[in-house]
């Protein structure tokens, strides 16, 4: 059944790519976003179509939370302060938008009447796993950043707002990679693909530890099926959303990109300890909402590589592609 959903941070790296799949799949979209990262030149595809409603916009603002909520079924809450570093460097910011307004928008939601709310959280919440595991749902959570931290306490904010009719959900992305309208380069696939090519040189952080991963059209489609679920498998749930074959330690990623260009210079600077080490299941996303991963990180690096050597973009070290 046709939705119409309010995506917050529609303008952003998964957002962008979002918007463009639920339009394709005939829902209505209302897409906020505060530009923070610059123009919505990512949303330009959607612009046209008559689905599509555009808002620039802060969720920290109470009047342009009513507004966007105003004839909405669904929310999906993309909106904060991404990463590690861009929370440690504002970490009041990170904490206003990441979770003060994050808790102001669920129950807003929930007054208003709309019937499902995604809520989009990390796997980084999983911090460090046992080497012999692979983390599920169930697993404890050991945030090791602000960002993880925000992120785990929204989270229970979530859960427990879920039932009586509104339908509130997580899902756990893992590490995401691949080629966005809104494109991003300080993502580790991404990355590093860019600068061995680019550069010839790669220096490798702690090539033993593990990351799951997942191309960003794969996060975009998960994000659909999560939607369009019976509302009995998502209320009140977590799901990591991943595939249980793509995780990968840095050094397989390093592995791949050798293969692609084997004349890179490639330099490892040993880690003995790295508090987010986790390899993470994906089973239940699989089992209730059939969900399975279509591109692979090896598809992605080819991707990256194609889109660098196509010239279509002047700077890919511009601070642009950075969150």
């Amino acid at each position: 059944m046709p939705r119409t959903v309010l995506v917050t941070g529609a303008a952003g790296y998964v957002g962008a790519v979002l918007v463009d799949e639920l339009l394709a799949r005939g829902h209505r979209v209302r897409a906020l976003d505060s530009l923070l990262h610059g123009s919505v030149s990512s949303l330009l595809l959607a612009w046209g179509h008559e689905g599509f409603r555009f808002t620039r916009g802060d969720i920290r603002e109470a009047a342009m939370r009513k507004t966007s909520l105003d004839g909405v079924d669904a929310v999906v809450h993309l909106a904060a302060i991404v990463g590690d570093p861009a929370c440690a460097r504002e970490p009041k910011l990170a904490r206003r938008i990441n979770l003060e307004a994050t808790r102001l928008l669920l129950a807003e939601a929930a007054d208003a009447g709309v019937e499902r709310f995604l809520f989009a959280s990390t796997c980084s919440n999983y911090g460090k796993v046992d080497s012999n595991d692979f983390a599920t749902e169930e697993f404890e959570l050991r945030p090791i950043s602000l960002y993880a931290e925000t992120k785990v306490a929204a989270e229970m904010d979530v859960v427990a707002a879920a039932g009586n009719g509104f339908a509130a959900c997580c899902l756990r992305f893992a590490t995401v990679y691949g080629t966005s309208p809104r494109m991003r380069f300080d993502l580790t696939v991404n990355e590093f693909t860019r600068d061995l090519l680019l550069t010839g040189d790669l220096v490798v952080y702690g090539e033993q530890f593990w990351r799951p991963y997942i191309h960003v059209r794969d996060a975009a489609r998960a994000t659909a099926l999560a939607l369009e679920a019976p509302v009995e498998k998502i209320d009140g749930e977590v799901f990591n959303v991943g595939d249980t074959r793509e995780n990968y330690r840095k050094l397989d990623i390093v592995e791949l990109l050798r293969e692609r260009i084997p004349s890179g210079q490639i330099q490892f600077v040993h880690k003995a300890e790295d508090p987010r080490d986790y390899r993470v299941g994906f089973e239940k996303i699989k089992r209730e909402l059939g969900f399975e991963a279509h591109a692979t990180v090896p598809d992605g690096i080819d991707e990256v590589i194609a889109l660098l050597r196509s010239g279509l973009l002047d700077d890919p070290h511009a601070g642009i592609y950075r969150n």
